[in-house]
């Protein structure tokens, strides 16, 4: 008996009395019924404690001490003294039509935090993968409110048909918003238009023009602002470009010169100790075009250390007009970007949001896409990756 009584402690489930334990080969049965007790009718409201008859049902349970666990209930069906009404007894544990506890659903539920797949829980959780696909079709995110600080982006998702799904973060407070199934303009207007947006005093996105024209049009009191990363990227991929034409207009011997040199060009000048000076100058001294813009490149780093927007909207003016009078076309294309996106580009001064966060959080949903091996369902996808950064 006092077996018994330590087993109810363990398995914890309130009003159930356990009344004997039976071990198999990969599985422990645990009997028992529900204290008697009374209950109201759902038809009339009247209280009742008469039993009709009883049932049997088997659920199964978290699984403990290298067992699978099922729970044997034998439910009393009352009769209502008033009104005849037959029904079966209330479980706290057991929901309506469902064979397994609460609790056992609502581990499924948080072990689908984590970015493994739905067959990987199944397997830990010792149920079916269209079981616990089934039960995490029952969450569901609705749409948020826009927060004061909006990060957008698009990531590959290939799912509902479409290859580039989009995210909005709230960068402020680091949370994944909402997960939007394309990323075309004409899907955001009809997203951001009936939302209320007063509260947004900043819009941070890449140099997509769709995102650009949304920020004007709907958030024209929020700043607009180029993440720091892409507007940087531009003048680094200029470099890269013209560091891969020079070097192959090179014979075999001069090549030599250029042999792991991708890392040590693109890293600043004053980072570099001696030995790496003297690689760096024998490599710039091969080509004037390479010199030209190696110097281009230092020139926008340094402007990376402007205080604000004044002061880096002049710097960059007078570094757009250097990198046009290049002669190198790469760097006069960049110039062109520059130009166009400037004003957004210089608001990134004045504030330290970036879209850090929305991209680190695309790197993440890019590892639950990978172990799950992609999402046809876009729903599915969506309520997964939010449910990832709830």
């Amino acid at each position: 008996m006092s077996s018994i009584n330590y087993i109810s402690k363990i398995i914890n489930l309130k009003g159930f009395c356990v009344k004997k334990v039976n071990d198999y080969k990969n599985c422990r049965k645990i009997y028992g019924q529900m204290e008697l007790k009374e209950h109201k009718c759902p038809c009339c409201g009247h209280m009742t404690s008469k039993v009709h008859d009883y049932r049997t049902q088997e659920i199964k349970d978290i699984s403990a001490f290298g067992y699978e666990i099922y729970i044997v209930i034998r439910k009393r069906r009352y009769v209502c003294t008033h009104c005849n009404k037959r029904f079966t007894e209330k479980i706290p544990f057991l929901s309506k039509y469902q064979r397994m506890t609460k609790r056992l659903i609502y581990l499924i539920i948080e072990k689908l935090k984590d970015v493994s797949s739905y067959t990987h829980t199944a397997k830990e959780m010792n149920v079916s993968v269209s079981t616990v696909i089934r039960i995490f079709d029952n969450v569901n995110y609705t749409k948020p409110e826009l927060p004061e600080v909006i990060g957008i982006d698009e990531f590959k998702g290939n799912t509902g048909g479409e290859k580039y799904q989009c995210i909005i973060t709230d960068i402020k407070n680091k949370k994944v918003i909402d997960i939007l199934p394309v990323r075309y303009e004409n899907y955001l207007v009809d997203y951001f238009k009936p939302c209320e947006r007063k509260n947004t005093k900043y819009f941070v996105s890449d140099m997509w023009v769709p995102y650009a024209n949304i920020a004007k049009t709907y958030f024209k009191k929020a700043v607009y602002i180029t993440d720091k990363y892409h507007f940087v990227r531009q003048v680094t991929w200029a470099f890269e470009a013209v560091r891969k034409e020079e070097q192959k207009r090179f014979i075999k011997e001069k090549r030599k010169l250029f042999k792991r040199s991708r890392s040590l060009l693109l890293k600043r000048y004053s980072e570099l100790n001696e030995e790496s000076r003297q690689a760096v100058a024998a490599m710039l001294n091969a080509s004037e075009k390479l010199y030209s813009a190696y110097i281009l490149k230092e020139d926008f780093y340094d402007i990376m250390k402007s205080k604000n927007k004044e002061e880096a909207e002049k710097e960059i003016s007078v570094w757009i007009m250097a990198a046009e009078n290049s002669g190198l076309d790469r760097f006069i294309k960049c110039a062109g970007t520059m130009r166009k996106w400037i004003d957004s580009i210089t608001n990134a001064f004045d504030c330290s949001y970036t879209n850090g966060f929305t991209e680190g959080s695309n790197n993440k949903i890019k590892v639950l896409k990978r172990n799950a091996y992609g999402f046809r369902n876009f729903r599915r996808f969506r309520n997964r990756i939010l449910h990832i950064f709830a």
